[in-house]
């Protein structure tokens, strides 16, 4: 895939009320439709939907995506194209993110002009988007560990169980807790059981996969959602975190353990039964000196 960088750093003159009123702007009325529609929301997706049915006036694409240094979204439906055209974003010399254009036939000039028009026109609604999204993203993530929290919790697990009921998936869950951790912070100091607890969230972001979640309670409580999961992936999450307890050096050096317990959806489980399912699982694994992981 060939990309071409189109940069222009000269200040823009473009100004979108301007554009609106200006008679002899070829876009004029639906320019001002944009600007409304693009202000009607905050969700970067639906922001992106309603550009792109305005952009496949002037451009023939088979796929649509914004970027920066923090997110990456792509239109939904995308596909792989021949090649890509790339915009810089920027913003009274801000950089916005890049969007990109999947083409398989080139742009004409007239087309490309328009296009440049109508990415004025969408910075000051994106820019809004964007700051929403990462105020949502602060308020959904443990501030210590970076992990999601409990309210991030919810909505994914919300949303795996409805994906796994839709498509005929298996979601498990898998709670766990760190053993002894009020005897390292008592011992140690608070400052170790900070950076003992950042250590034990980079391990569990390493034993999951792409697919799946890790989140932080609070204190010393974690908790995964395992998506498209077969019968032995808990008991493989198990071994990938008691093999990296042992091999990672802070928490090797204060005999950092942890239990857990999982459980998998049935079709008769909301969010609470499930949940509560996986609390009792890890109770009996705190209860019991059994190394493997219970499963109910």
């Amino acid at each position: 895939m060939q990309t071409l960088n189109i940069l222009d750093n000269s200040p823009s003159k473009f100004d979108v009320l301007n554009t609106i009123v200006n008679k002899n702007s070829p876009i004029k009325i639906n320019n001002s439709g944009l600007l409304e529609q693009l202000q009607t929301t905050l969700n970067l997706d639906k922001l992106l939907d309603i550009f792109a049915m305005e952009a496949a006036r002037y451009v023939n694409f088979s796929g649509l995506y914004f970027k920066n240094q923090l997110i990456s979204k792509s239109l939904t439906g995308s596909r792989k194209s021949k090649q890509e055209r790339q915009f810089e974003l920027k913003l009274n010399d801000e950089f916005i993110g890049t969007l990109s254009y999947g083409i398989n036939s080139p742009i004409s000039m007239s087309h490309y002009k328009d296009l440049k028009c109508i990415h004025q026109i969408l910075l000051y609604p994106l820019k809004n988007a964007l700051q929403y999204h990462q105020a949502m993203q602060l308020a959904m993530q443990d501030e210590l560990t970076g992990l999601g929290n409990r309210r991030y919790f919810d909505e994914q697990l919300k949303r795996a169980m409805h994906n796994a009921n839709r498509h005929q998936g298996k979601v498990g869950l898998v709670l766990g807790d760190l053993n002894k951790f009020k005897a390292i912070n008592d011992t140690h100091g608070h400052g170790v059981g900070d950076k003992v607890l950042k250590q034990f969230a980079n391990v569990l972001r390493t034993c999951i996969r792409d697919s799946d979640s890790v989140f932080r309670f609070g204190g010393d409580e974690f908790t995964i959602i395992v998506e498209n999961t077969s019968e032995f992936a808990l008991d493989i999450i198990k071994q990938r975190i008691d093999n990296s307890l042992k091999e990672n050096v802070l928490l090797a050096k204060y005999q950092v353990g942890c239990s857990l317990g999982a459980t998998f959806m049935n079709g008769a489980d909301d969010e609470h039964s499930l949940f509560e399912r996986a609390d009792q699982a890890l109770y009996h694994q705190k209860l019991s000196t059994s190394k493997h992981l219970t499963v109910v």
